[in-house]
């Protein structure tokens, strides 16, 4: 539905086409009903005619609908039920008819709401009533059984109706008014009838009352006169709008316990928000209710178990605390409190920060005795409160500054400018206002919050001129000094504490107070909340009091901004701290991206942009800055994007000079700490504890990208950026990152390539590969394979290069397994179209690196090597020789037997037999060993020399005897050898017998021996320590025995005297023997 209408100018006459001036009665009894409560209306007339009260009585309602949707909508966006807030609901409701029999009694207002027939809801009828006092709702009650802090949409319709339509509202006296007016027999009827009309409800209280009254000595005989609910309230009642304070304990207290989940934290914060708008309005619940949200936050369980635990809360609600903490310090510098609401705020205050579990400004709980320790050296206990207490001690009684927030045309007589040394004017005799940065933006934000907009400008102006006057002094000063610092290249900031992430968000103030004034939105105050919220749109509007040309709101606000984030600001101690200092900046960053850049804005952007070049150790982007400075990535980044389109020299100068690091850099000594008169000695190097360092390393990536990507194309511009990288990234992480944006932009899918940037790519990771060669790194493979892509699509030098200066980039596994394989493959020479010279130029590179890898890793290059030599027979001997000389010394079994079947698989079965040789004498399988996995290489061994023929199984025999005690193993062999001939491979010129092999002669007899030797030997080593589970298991193993045995020529004989012998020897294990008895007699 469309908003609602403006209320009438004159609500009186309504119906009336033409606006009339109001009469005078109307025009006091407005004046009265606001300020005066009624009983002093009463009070100080004794008889007040009755046109006179009904105009009072008239008046006394709320007049405006923003008022009403303040106590009926959370913010924006938040809370909203499926057809809206209350406030869009109770409009709905009015406008379709659904409020009737509206009538007021004096101060009370009563009517019923329908709500429609929903789909699964009958229609329901609500009875609603409203008390209200001095333009302020003071009680409701509502029918649908409403609980919440706000009121329900059958409260607004009724509220809405009686502001739209008064003149259709019956309206009568206060009932005492009417009853007086009666005599007994009317009175009589009138309680009678009363009575018979709610006889359920009433007959009883009716009958109490009857009987207190007619005793003469009840307590109610007591009181002269009696109450009247209609009559307004008392001269000593509170004026102030109803809320529902067991409603905001009981929700914030919910939300608080639901730790930031399901939206509590937004809810919450739309509670801080109503408390701001409150305070906007002046209304004195804003105060109230936020007391209660910091009793709830006081109770929060979490708070001590934070504190014993010593662990930090979270960041949600940290910040939710900091807001508490920003909203009490607004509370207590209304320019208008009473010194006694003053007073009893900072007891408050004071109470709640004396309390252990406070939270400390900081947000470091730490262990307590960290705690203790830290605060006794340098400074006292500071909580979220302690901002607000000093806040207390402000006034707003100087002259000065009362005439500052006064009046738009304030400034110093003609005659006493220029002399340069005023403290109260600038030059051009505009007022300034000296005092701490901080405290003073927290003033504009207090003339803000309670409503005093015009106040909060004109302070927020006389700031800013002090702010460009001290600018302008520093750089002065700087002049002066610039060859000294420049000569010891170091520099010590005087300013400890920053505005950016500063807890009372001067910048951010300063900032949302100019351009608020600038808005072009639609803002009829009341955000119902239905909607995506919109972008603001911002326009220029002159300062007041400078006439047209003068300067703007939005360009002072953009200069402000520009000035604070570039202040030169030592990082804060603590993770809170720093981490609150990068949020500060990107929220500030996202505030200036909403700026639409015309001429006036780029001129303020260059002017402040050069004016941070030349200010020397004031700023953040001077010539030379101290160590621990916090670093401009994130502004630069803005910065650069900004001024990119108009002055690209500039934007250039700024982001590469802002691309430092220098808590970093080794070379920062330790003298640049020692200036004790800045406060800076007593804090140490504190590099370790630089805890958001990983997100300012990515914050200067994401800079260098930005930069990368905008010099796309121009060789000399990515040379600086390259060179900057280079010197000021010190992570091989992001390095890595840098070249793979870097390569994603050179090449675009549907365009060819960018060169240059694909050359600046590749030399980032070529210095990736140098930073990480030495150092272990989990995302090493995928860096070596992303560098051949990267070489690959620069093309075929390139790839020669790395193949060339591998031993600088890779370790020789990488060079042969991933670099030399990937580009030796097929897919590389269809994607570089190489012709036959360059295909050989490449692939003898890769046999270089091959051999130069296998020669300095044999054990894991050598298979490699290999097979990049397989086509050149040079280099294939090579290579293999290579493994010969190796395989003696530094090459183990595995790496030996792999290679070997590798030979025999490219069909050099002898060279194969040789490595199985070489392979067997670095082996040793015990008898237990009989899953060993090299038993398959063992297997395979024999086989091959079984079939190559007689001289080749008889030379190696005797290495399986000595290498293989497990007798399994042994026998398996044995069997294998004996099944067919030897000699079935046919090496050409060798004749074979084809005649199979006997036991009883060499070579097979020195296997038979030692066969039985390892069975009789593990026979007796499993009987040591056997168990009754395992008999069965054993006299199987007796069996496999046996069999062997009986390969022999006098086996029988042997393995019954071996049966025999253990019978003798284990005669005591009488369950075992008598199983064996059964088995072998």
């Amino acid at each position: 539905p469309p908003p609602p209408p403006p209320p009438s100018p004159s609500p009186g006459f309504a119906n009336s086409r033409y606006r009339s001036p109001e009469s005078l009665l109307d025009c006091a009894a407005k004046a009265v009903a606001e300020k005066w409560a009624f009983e002093r209306v009463e009070e100080r007339f004794e008889r007040i005619p009755e046109p006179v009260q009904r105009r009072i009585v008239y008046w006394s309602f709320p007049r405006n609908e923003k008022e009403i949707c303040m106590y009926s909508s959370a913010v924006a966006g938040v809370v909203g039920t499926g057809d809206g807030l209350p406030f869009r609901r109770g409009i709905r409701l009015l406008e379709t008819g659904c409020v009737e029999n509206v009538l007021q009694v004096g101060f009370h207002l009563s009517g019923t709401v329908t709500e429609p027939a929903a789909a699964s809801e009958p229609e329901v009828t609500h009875k609603v009533a409203i008390s209200f006092d001095r333009c302020k709702i003071t009680s409701v009650t509502c029918g649908c059984g409403n609980r919440d802090i706000f009121y329900c949409a059958h409260v607004v319709a009724l509220s809405l109706y009686r502001i739209r339509k008064p003149e259709q509202v019956k309206l009568r006296l206060p009932i005492s008014e009417t009853l007086f007016q009666m005599n007994r027999d009317q009175l009589q009827k009138l309680v009678q009838y009363l009575i018979t009309a709610h006889h359920t409800e009433v007959l009883p209280t009716a009958q109490k009352l009857a009987d207190e009254i007619l005793s003469s000595n009840s307590e109610i005989n007591q009181v002269h006169g009696a109450p009247d609910p209609t009559a307004g309230a008392s001269i000593d009642d509170d004026n102030c709008w109803h809320l529902d304070e067991d409603q905001v304990r009981e929700q914030v207290k919910q939300f608080l316990s639901q730790g930031g989940y399901y939206g509590s934290g937004k809810q919450l914060n739309s509670m801080f928000a109503k408390v701001r708008e409150m305070l906007r309005m002046r209304d004195s619940n804003g105060a109230r209710m936020l007391t209660l949200i910091t009793e709830q936050f006081m109770a929060d369980p979490r708070l001590s178990l934070w504190r014993q635990q010593g662990t930090g809360m979270t960041d949600k609600c940290r910040q939710l605390w900091d807001e508490l903490g920003a909203l009490w310090v607004c509370v207590v510098l209304n320019p208008h409190c009473k010194s006694d609401e003053k007073s009893s705020w900072l007891r408050q205050l004071k109470k709640w920060g004396d309390m252990d579990v406070c939270p400390l400004e900081d947000g470091n709980y730490g262990t307590h005795a960290h705690t203790q320790e830290k605060y006794s050296l340098a400074r006292p206990r500071r909580t979220v409160f302690s901002r607000a207490m000093e806040a207390c001690e402000l006034h707003w009684q100087d002259s000065h500054l009362q005439r500052i927030i006064s009046s738009d045309l304030y400034m110093s007589p003609a005659y006493q400018r220029d002399q340069g040394d005023s403290l109260l004017f600038n030059p051009q005799g505009l007022p300034l206002w000296l005092d701490h940065v901080p405290t003073a933006c927290a003033r504009v934000d207090a003339l803000r919050s309670h409503g005093y907009s015009r106040e909060a400008l004109r302070l927020a102006v006389a700031i800013i001129n002090t702010l460009r006057l001290q600018q302008q002094r520093q750089m002065d000063i700087y002049k002066h000094q610039k060859k000294e610092l420049l000569h010891r290249g170091l520099t010590s900031t005087s300013t400890l504490e920053g505005w950016v992430g500063h807890p009372l968000d001067p910048i951010g103030c300063l900032f949302a107070t100019l351009t608020e004034t600038c808005r072009m939105d639609d803002d009829s105050g009341m955000d119902t909340g239905e909607g995506e919220p919109r972008p603001p749109v911002y326009q220029h509007v002159s300062v007041w009091g400078c006439g047209e040309g003068g300067e703007s709101y939005l360009a002072l606000a953009l200069e402000v901004a520009l000035m604070g984030m570039g202040q030169q600001r030592m990082m804060p101690e603590g993770l809170y701290a720093q981490d609150k200092v990068c949020r500060n900046e990107e929220q500030i960053v996202a505030k200036l991206q909403e700026l639409e850049l015309d001429d006036l804005l780029v001129q303020t952007l260059r002017k402040q942009a050069l004016q941070l070049l030349e200010a020397g150790p004031f700023s953040g982007l001077g010539e030379v800055i101290h160590r621990e400075s916090v670093p401009m990535h994130t502004y630069a980044k803005y910065l650069f994007t900004a001024l990119l389109p108009h002055d690209a020299d500039l934007s250039y100068k700024l982001a590469l000079r802002a691309m430092r690091l220098p808590v970093l850099e080794s070379s920062g000594g330790s003298g640049d700490v020692g200036h004790p008169h800045h406060g800076i000695s007593m804090v140490p190097s504190r590099y370790p504890r630089w805890f958001t360092l990983g997100h300012l390393e990515s914050q200067q990536c994401e800079l260098a990208s930005t930069m990368l990507t905008a010099a796309k194309g121009d060789m000399l511009r990515l040379r600086t950026v390259l060179e900057a990288v280079q010197k000021n990234i010190h992570s091989s992480s992001l390095i890595f990152k840098l070249a793979q944006d870097a390569f994603k932009i050179a090449t675009p899918g549907d365009h060819p390539p960018d060169i240059t940037l694909l050359n600046v790519a590749l030399e980032l990771g070529l210095q990736v590969m140098r930073m990480t060669l030495s150092t272990l790194n989990w995302r090493r493979r995928e860096m070596v394979r992303w560098l051949v892509t990267c070489a690959t699509e620069v093309g075929l030098r390139a790839l020669i290069s790395i193949l060339q200066s591998w031993y600088t980039l890779f370790t020789p596994t990488e060079a042969t397994s991933i670099v030399a394989a990937t580009v030796m493959s097929h897919n590389t020479i269809l994607r570089l179209s190489l012709d036959y010279p360059q295909r050989e130029e490449l692939a003898s590179c890769a046999r270089t690196l091959a051999l130069q890898c296998a020669m300095k890793d044999p054990q894991n290059c050598a298979l490699s090597a290999l097979t990049l030599c397989e086509k050149d027979h040079i280099a294939f001997e090579t290579a293999y020789q290579i493994v010969i000389d190796a395989a003696s010394t530094g090459m183990t079994y595995s790496q030996l037997f792999t290679i070997a079947r590798y030979m025999e698989h490219r069909g050099y079965p002898l060279r194969s037999f040789k490595l199985a040789s070489l392979a067997m004498t670095h082996l040793n399988l015990a008898y237990n060993q009989d899953t060993h996995p090299a038993i398959n290489d063992v297997l395979w061994a024999c086989a091959l020399s079984h079939s190559l023929g007689k001289n080749e199984l008889a030379a190696i025999i005797p290495l399986v005897v000595k290498s293989v005690h497990c007798a399994t193993v042994l026998s398996d062999i044995l069997r294998r050898c004996t099944m067919t001939a030897p000699g079935l491979a046919g090496i050409p010129g060798r004749r074979n017998s084809g005649k199979l092999m006997s036991t009883d002669k060499a070579p097979l007899r020195q296997l038979l021996d030692a066969t039985i030797s390892a069975y009789i030997n593990t026979t007796h080593s499993r009987l040591t320590h056997i168990s009754p589970r395992h008999y069965g298991e054993f006299i199987e193993f007796l069996s496999k025995a046996r069999e062997t045995f009986l390969l022999a020529q006098d086996g029988h004989i042997q393995f019954a005297q071996f049966i025999d012998n253990l019978k003798q020897i284990y005669k005591g294990k009488k369950k075992l023997m008598m199983l064996v008895r059964e088995r072998f007699g």
